[in-house]
C-alpha cells in the first residue's frame, strides 16, 4: 500500500483530521491509503443515501456523462425534469429548484420566503428559527442558526431571525410580531444531537403559523430521501410545510440539493434566483436514481425496519453500560453518554484493530449515528461490537479509577 501523502499544506486548515486519507468505498465500508478497512456509520454526514459508490450512481454518472454534462441553467435538461416530476409527484409541493448544497436551498428557502412576505404581508421578512438549529455556513444560514459559539462570528450577521425554542410552542408564539413572515426548523435537530420535533409540537405548530398567516418552512438536508423512514420527514408528522429543502441524501454523495415550494408561494421573480451549476444534468440524472431506488417496492419499509433494530440495539448497549439511553427517527440516530467522553470514543473507534469503527459526536454527550439507508442488520450487529470494544476502552479506566 502506498504511504500517505505529504502533510497536505496546500488544503486549507478548516477542520482536524486524522492522518488516514480513503481511496475507495464500497457501502458501508472504507478503505484508507494504508489498507485499513473502516465501518463507516457516518456516511458523510447522512450523505451517502444507497452507502459508498452504489451501482445506480456510478452507471448514472457514467451514462449522463456521456450525453450531456451541463448546457447551463439557462435551458431545460431532461434528468431535472425527471427528477423535479418526481419530486413534485411525491411530495406536497408544486415547483422544484436544484441547487449545490444545503445551505444554498436554505439560503433561498429564505430568500423565497422574504418575497412573499414583500408581496403579501406588507414587507414582512422576520423568520423564526430555533436554538441549537443548524441551516448552513452562508452568513444568512449562519444567522439562521442557533448553533452555540456562531452569534459571534463573522459580524455583522444577517438580520431577522429570532430565536424560539424547539418543542415549546409557547416560546414560537412569543416571538411573533407583524414584522414575522415564517418559522423555519429541521424536523429533527441533527448537529444539536439528534433532537425530534414531538408530534404534539409539529402539529401545533402547523396550526399556529395557519392561525397567524406565516409561511412553515422545514429544512429536511437532514431528514430527508428516506432518512427518517418516510420519504420526507413532514410525513412522519402529518403536517404539510409551504416551503422545503433537501440536500445530502438527494445526491447520494454527489453535490446537489432542493427547494421545493407550493404554488401559492412561488413568487420568485426572472432573475431573482439562480447558479451557474443549478439542475445541471450530470448531478440530477444521479437524483433521479436515487429517487427511483427509494420508490421501489419495500425499500422504505426495509429502512423503518433497520431503524427500529439500530434503535433497539443502541438501546441495549446503553443499558449494558449505564448510559441514558438513544433517541432519534429511523436510521438518524443518538446513543446518549452518561459522561462527556464524546470524542474520545469517535477517536478510539476509529483506530480499532484490525477494523475501524467511523462514528460522530455532535456533542461531548452524545454520538450520533447516520448508516447508509441500504445498511444491514448484520453490519449493525458489527458496529454495536466495535463500539462496545471503544466503550471499553475509554471507560473502563474510568470506572477502574
Amino acid at each position: 500500500m502506498s504511504s500517505a501523502p505529504d502533510p497536505v499544506q496546500s488544503l486549507m486548515d478548516i477542520t482536524q483530521r486524522p492522518d488516514a486519507v480513503f481511496v475507495r468505498g464500497d457501502g458501508s465500508w472504507l478503505t484508507d491509503h494504508r489498507g485499513r478497512r473502516h465501518l463507516d456509520f457516518v456516511q458523510g454526514w447522512a450523505v451517502n443515501t444507497l452507502g459508498h459508490c452504489p451501482p445506480q450512481i456510478a452507471r448514472a454518472l457514467a451514462d449522463q456523462a456521456a450525453k450531456l454534462i451541463t448546457p447551463s441553467p439557462a435551458f431545460y435538461n431532461e434528468p431535472s425534469l425527471q427528477l423535479a416530476g418526481l419530486l413534485t409527484r411525491h411530495s406536497c409541493f408544486d415547483r422544484v429548484f436544484f441547487c449545490n448544497s444545503g445551505g444554498e436551498a436554505n439560503e433561498g428557502a429564505i430568500k423565497l420566503a422574504r418575497k412573499w412576505g414583500s408581496l403579501h404581508k406588507g414587507g414582512a421578512y422576520g423568520i423564526i428559527t430555533f436554538d441549537d438549529g443548524f441551516h448552513g455556513r452562508t452568513l444568512a444560514t449562519m444567522s439562521a442558526s442557533g448553533k452555540p459559539g456562531w452569534d459571534k462570528l463573522f459580524e455583522p450577521k444577517v438580520p431577522g431571525f429570532a430565536k424560539a425554542k424547539l418543542n415549546d410552542i409557547a416560546s414560537v408564539e412569543a416571538l411573533i410580531d407583524s414584522n414575522t413572515v415564517a418559522v423555519m426548523l429541521e424536523p429533527v435537530q441533527g448537529e444539536s444531537g439528534v433532537v425530534p420535533s414531538t408530534l404534539d409540537f409539529m402539529r401545533d405548530l402547523h396550526a399556529l403559523t395557519r392561525k397567524h398567516g406565516l409561511l412553515l418552512i422545514f429544512d429536511e438536508i437532514q431528514t430527508g430521501m428516506g432518512r427518517s423512514g418516510d420519504l420526507f420527514a413532514y410525513q412522519h408528522y402529518g403536517v404539510e410545510p409551504d416551503i422545503m429543502t433537501l440536500g445530502k441524501g438527494i445526491g447520494g454523495g454527489v453535490p446537489l440539493a432542493a427547494l421545493l415550494a407550493k404554488e401559492a408561494v412561488s413568487c420568485f421573480a426572472h432573475g431573482d434566483q439562480g447558479g451557474t451549476f443549478n439542475g445541471n444534468p450530470l448531478m440530477t440524472a444521479v437524483g433521479v436514481a436515487i429517487m427511483q431506488t427509494l420508490l421501489a417496492p419495500g425499500f422504505l419499509d426495509q429502512v423503518r425496519d433497520s431503524g427500529a433494530y439500530l434503535s433497539h440495539r443502541l438501546s441495549g448497549l446503553a443499558a449494558e453500560f449505564g448510559m441514558p439511553g438513544e433517541r432519534g427517527l429511523g436510521l438518524l440516530r443518538a446513543l446518549k453518554l452518561a459522561t462527556p467522553d464524546g470524542a474520545r470514543i469517535v477517536e478510539a473507534a476509529r483506530l480499532l484493530q484490525p477494523v475501524g469503527l467511523l462514528v460522530n459526536a455532535p456533542r461531548p454527550n452524545l454520538l450520533r449515528f447516520m448508516p447508509a439507508l441500504t445498511v444491514t442488520k448484520a453490519e449493525i450487529d458489527r458496529m454495536i461490537e466495535l463500539l462496545r470494544e471503544a466503550l471499553r476502552l475509554v471507560l473502563a479506566p474510568a470506572r477502574a479509577a
